[in-house]
């Protein structure tokens, strides 16, 4: 019997995760996220090839009719030497123009962010995983954790009643 719908990143031999923005899941409520491309520079891929990368503090802006990634740090790669990039530069993100209307001017119309989810190589492309994401609360956070806490304790009281 074949399954149906599509394969997670874990499953898939041609996906390979680089870095994923653990912080946005505590911080945002995620309502909908977006595959899309990344316009890079030869050296930032070796970058990323070796893993280096910082997803934390960026974000999605939307700007005319393009999507801009803003504040992702890509350190420099250190054998590229003159032919090297300016590591926290905006880096646009490659999306139809449908999707750009569908799914990025949802962002300002109703007040949500666009965050950066994960980052990975697909097909030998990088890929980013781009969330339609709204603020959490504080008291949202403290009941996602007391759930959290919850559900690990109840994990450990079956795990001991074997």
């Amino acid at each position: 019997m074949a399954k149906s719908g599509k394969k997670k990143s874990a499953d898939n031999p041609n996906e390979r995760v680089i870095c994923e923005n653990r912080k946005a899941k505590h911080d945002y409520t995620v309502l909908d996220a977006l595959e899309c491309g990344l316009m890079l520079v030869g050296s930032e891929v070796k970058s990323l090839r070796d893993g280096r990368i910082s997803l934390d503090e960026s974000y999605g802006r939307v700007k005319g009719k393009e999507v801009w990634l803003i504040g992702c740090d890509i350190p420099v790669y250190f054998d590229a030497n003159r032919f090297n990039h300016n590591p926290k530069r905006p880096r646009k993100l490659l999306i139809h123009r449908r999707e750009i209307k569908n799914f990025a001017e949802r962002a300002l119309e109703k007040g949500l962010t666009l965050v950066p989810l994960k980052l990975y190589f697909k097909e030998g492309k990088a890929k980013l995983l781009l969330g339609l994401c709204k603020g959490k609360a504080k008291h949202d956070k403290r009941q996602a954790m007391k759930t959290a806490e919850a559900k690990r304790d109840i994990a450990r009281q079956m795990l001991r009643r074997r």
